[in-house]
């Protein structure tokens, strides 16, 4: 192995730690010896440390720390002797190892910091992906009813307010080709917890026979106030009633809101 190739090793930084067997020491010494590449290498990364342990500074770069963790693998958990070769290497283990600790926390730390931002950001998403659903439901509603105010072939009936409800009022819009039935509910008050209106389709003569063609429900959360209920034939009226939630099997009178002729 070249001096270069041995000093990336990792094997170094192990020697001065202490966490080398005492047959790879003695290698290690041997190289030393030998090469002063090899010894350069070991004092600089021996002042590294001593300068490391001092200043308490908490990082130790990927480098090493890739270089440090590779070469502990290849130990498979085997028990390390530490054994010190002298004062200052004893002392200089022992700052290492305080280097390692705080570095290792450090980048804990920074782990953990990340793992939140992430979070924080699927939250963020999360919120962006409602608002987008949310703001496609309203483009869409506002599309519906701008097709349905829109279409010539709609019979528009005015339903003015009753009684219970002077100032109501409510629009419907029957094709009479298709018999479909949109209701304009702008008009009415929001209805009260437990309740919902109920849409009559009325014939006149030769006796008043109401037809239920359906019921506002989430009557909040419709912006536009535009329903599509039930269809229709021969509808001579329409009237509007409010109901306790689910509907009635026959208009509540006396809940009469909006009331129209054909």
């Amino acid at each position: 192995m070249e001096n270069k190739e041995y000093i990336e090793s990792g094997t170094l930084e192990l020697y001065v730690y202490g966490l080398l067997t005492e047959s790879e020491n003695k290698e290690v010494s041997t190289m030393a010896l030998k090469h002063s590449e090899v010894k350069d290498e070991i004092v600089s990364i021996e002042k590294a440390i001593i300068n490391l342990s001092s200043s308490f500074s908490p990082f130790i770069s990927h480098s090493q720390f890739e270089k440090i963790k590779s070469q502990l693998e290849l130990k498979h958990n085997k028990v390390v002797d530490f054994k010190p070769r002298n004062s200052s290497v004893s002392y200089i283990g022992w700052a290492a190892s305080i280097a390692l600790f705080i570095g290792i926390s450090f980048q804990y730390l920074k782990l953990n910091e990340s793992k939140n931002q992430v979070a924080t950001i699927e939250k963020e998403i999360s919120k962006l992906q409602e608002n987008v659903v949310g703001l496609e439901f309203k483009n869409k509603s506002t599309a519906t009813a701008l097709n349905v105010i829109r279409d010539e072939n709609n019979t528009v009936i005015a339903l003015a307010g009753q009684t219970v409800a002077p100032t109501a009022k409510a629009k419907i819009y029957w094709n009479k080709q298709t018999q479909v039935v949109y209701v304009d509910a702008s008009g009415l008050p929001e209805p009260p917890k437990g309740k919902e209106y109920q849409i009559w389709s009325l014939k006149l003569l030769p006796q008043l026979t109401p037809t239920s063609i359906g019921l506002l429900s989430n009557f909040q959360a419709n912006q536009s106030k535009i329903f599509a209920v039930d269809k229709t034939i021969g509808a001579e009226a329409f009237g509007i009633t409010l109901e306790p939630a689910g509907g009635s099997a026959s208009p509540t009178m006396e809940q009469l809101y909006t009331l129209g002729k054909v």
